[in-house]
């Protein structure tokens, strides 16, 4: 006798996790390209097959019952599970087609690799999103990034990293600023000149607040951006100094910036790769590790 779990196929729980991550039936539908009252349907027949609601109406809003939850979770790593296949099965062939989704704090940091990678790979199809970290973190358990280049450490038990070298925060200033001339300047010495920095939602952003904390004050920022490119474009406008990474004023060819270090203290942090370890590590990806790795 066929269960009700054998029952459950492939695009109900494909709808099902589009449900969850809109929390909107509407908006849901219209990135399916089904009709809404198609995918109540759908919902419903998988809740039947369940025998228990996989959400709760509170008004206009939706939220995920505890069935619901559960359902989100093993779903999820079954997809994993299905996509780990794709790609050992694609390697089978060759690597003549696949991708590889790559969510990093920076796509500075990824240049050198992403250019050897293609020269390996040219038909593996490679996609860069630039994310905060905790955003890189979330798109590896819901299946939407395969490997990660973040800010460590990144703790969680379904997922391993890999440190790759460390990097330190640093000021960004043009020329004619009060602290141009400056090889090095205490961190207490910001509160006197307005600086610019990423939005507290980037882990960049959390761990030098804490530095500031420590030295005996709190960052006020006159901007908050969320990118590095922006942060300097405000730097060389002149209306404030830029937190910026080391790594990436390496990568700055502007005579108008100065590049000054920070102390007392330095606010350093690693960064590293980050993967899910039920990855199934291809070719592919273990050479575009390895890339990263060399520096």
């Amino acid at each position: 006798m066929i269960g009700r779990w054998q029952l459950m196929e492939h695009r109900l729980l494909t709808y099902f996790l589009m449900v969850c991550e809109e929390l909107h039936f509407t908006r849901a539908a219209e990135r399916l390209l089904i009709s809404q009252p198609t995918l109540s349907h759908q919902i419903q027949l998988l809740e039947h097959q369940l025998g228990m609601p996989l959400f709760t109406r509170i008004g206009k809003k939706i939220y995920l019952s505890e069935a619901g939850y559960i359902l989100r979770s093993h779903a999820l790593n079954a997809f994993h599970e299905l996509d780990q296949a794709r790609v050992a099965i694609e390697e089978l062939r060759g690597m003549k087609r696949g991708r590889l989704r790559i969510g990093c704090a920076g796509n500075h940091l990824l240049l050198p690799a992403i250019t050897a990678f293609y020269r390996r790979y040219p038909e593996i199809e490679l996609s860069v999103q630039e994310l905060a970290t905790e955003e890189v973190k979330e798109g590896l358990l819901t299946n939407r990034v395969d490997l990660g280049i973040v800010y460590l450490p990144l703790e969680h038990k379904q997922q391993e990293s890999i440190e790759l070298f460390e990097d330190e925060l640093q000021l960004a200033v043009t020329a004619g600023h009060p602290l141009a001339a400056a090889d090095v300047v205490p961190l207490v010495e910001l509160q006197a000149h307005p600086i610019a920095m990423l939005q507290p939602k980037f882990l960049v952003r959390q761990f030098f607040d804490r530095y500031c904390e420590n030295a005996g004050f709190q960052a006020k920022p006159i901007l908050e951006l969320s990118t590095l490119e922006s942060l300097l474009q405000v730097a060389m406008s002149g209306v404030g100094a830029a937190i910026l990474p080391r790594s990436y004023l390496q990568t700055v060819n502007q005579p108008a910036i100065s590049k000054i270090c920070l102390k007392d203290p330095a606010p350093t942090r690693k960064i590293g790769l980050v993967y899910r370890k039920t990855s199934y590590l291809s070719a592919a990806m273990k050479t575009f590790i390895t890339q990263m790795m060399v520096r």
